[in-house]
């Protein structure tokens, strides 16, 4: 049996995602993405903020903001 934190097991790693309109697709098994402002680790089940155009993961409403204040500039 697998520890949760055993390296080896696939899902514990980084996953790779298609952000759709109101959905994602997992590309490759995870159990993570990484948001693309702040570089924390979001559960895939906790995942609720993306941008289909950008391809990247948010991990707050306040992360979304940045970028878009950031893409402003």
């Amino acid at each position: 049996m697998l520890n949760r934190s055993d390296r080896s097991n696939p899902m514990n790693g980084e996953a790779e995602v298609k952000y759709l309109d109101g959905d994602f697709r997992v590309l490759k098994p995870g159990a993570f993405v990484r948001c693309a402002v702040t570089g924390v680790a979001i559960p895939l089940e906790e995942l609720k903020y993306w941008s289909v155009d950008r391809q990247e993961a948010y991990a707050s409403p306040d992360a979304v903001q940045k970028r878009l204040a950031a893409a402003a500039s």
